[in-house]
């Protein structure tokens, strides 16, 4: 088998290397990171699925400054709606972990209304005409796929199964993100109403079956970490990997600095797939709040209510650097973190390593 580093994907994006900086949103993918892994010839990703239009303007800006190369940004595409019907039923037990964090019990009001910002997000992207826009928990709509491309935007979509790749590429993708089970964060899946936690295939047999079944571009995800998951990723048929758990230690990454601490200190037993905190399954670190919530037996609202219902305790937690309740997104290979290597020095490591694999 002949790999080379020289992928499609490569030539599609406009990168030197196969490497995507998964856009993890809440905070880690600060403009300064991005650009970064940019300008070290990979493809930073801002994770804008919680930032307001406005806010997603001016990180734009700012990576513009930072950086004149290829860059993406990611979205979550699915339905907003709130559901506080069982709201009566789940708020007793994210009370009781509140009186812990000495915060005032919701009781039985519900919080205020998910705001729904995914229509102008996507709108503010075609715009500013960033280079690359992807997704999660779905693909962009007929008409703004269609925009994307005459404007040539690149458009990646994230798929958990062969299926959701299919469908992607029929909806014009241009690449497909293969999320293997060990990767951390959300879960890309399109639809967790037959199955709360998803399909949780793992990268290794995820990502032939999807590049066999689909023409354009593979991208795999989930516990790729050094050069090493690159060649071996590259060798099942992707034409690159994407790496979100990698960076989270990165110097330019806005991680809270209880979150690295927590990321420092596990391993590959350490995390879960749960959907404590926002209704919707993802990957994180196994702490109080997750053990809290299945010990309650109840399962959680729908996503993005639970969410919206679990936010002020993750961030009374933050602010009172207590990881036991924040939400720590993180894939099975947190034991090969490194701590206080910048961007650049890890898609360099990563591209050493690969290459001397390669020979």
């Amino acid at each position: 088998m002949n790999i080379t580093m020289n992928t499609d994907l490569c030539r599609l994006l406009a990168i030197r290397h196969p490497i995507i900086q998964a856009g993890m949103a809440g905070g880690p993918t600060t403009p300064g990171l991005v650009a970064a892994v940019s300008e070290a010839g990979g493809l930073g990703t801002l994770g804008a699925a919680y930032m307001k239009p406005s806010d997603i303007r001016e990180a734009i800006a700012a990576i513009r400054k930072l950086t004149d190369r290829p860059f993406g940004v990611n979205l979550f595409v699915t339905s907003m709606k709130d559901d506080w019907s069982r709201n009566g039923e789940v708020q007793p037990v994210l009370d009781s972990m509140r009186r812990k964090l000495s915060l005032d019990p919701a009781g039985s009001s519900a919080p205020p209304a998910t705001p729904d910002w995914v229509d102008a997000q996507i709108a503010l992207l075609l715009e500013e005409r960033v280079p690359v826009i992807s997704t999660a928990f779905g693909v962009l709509p007929e008409r703004e796929a269609l925009e994307a491309q005459r404007l040539g935007i690149r458009n990646i979509a994230m798929a958990t199964t062969v299926k959701e790749a299919r469908q992607a590429e029929l909806a014009g993708a241009d690449a497909i993100v293969a999320q293997g089970a060990e990767a951390g964060g959300h879960r890309g899946t399109f639809d967790v109403s037959a199955n709360p936690l998803g399909a949780n295939i793992g990268t290794l047999a995820l990502v032939p079956q999807i590049a066999d079944a689909v023409r354009i571009p593979v991208i795999a995800a989930g516990g790729i970490m050094d050069g090493r998951g690159l060649v071996a990723a590259l060798a099942l048929g992707a034409q690159g990997a994407q790496l979100g758990t990698r960076f989270l230690t990165a110097a330019e990454a806005g991680t809270h600095a209880a979150y690295r601490e927590s990321l420092l200190g596990s391993d590959a037993e350490s995390t879960a797939i749960t959907t404590a905190f926002s209704g919707r399954p993802a990957r994180g670190i196994r702490n109080s709040f997750v053990r809290d919530f299945e010990q309650a037996g109840l399962p959680p609202l729908p996503f993005p209510s639970q969410n919206t219902a679990t936010r002020d305790i993750r961030n009374a937690a933050a602010a009172q650097h207590n990881a036991e309740y924040m939400s720590l997104w993180a894939g099975q290979g947190t034991s090969l973190l490194t701590n206080g290597q910048d961007a650049g020095q890890i898609i360099r490591e990563i591209v050493r390593q690969a290459e001397a694999i390669i020979g």
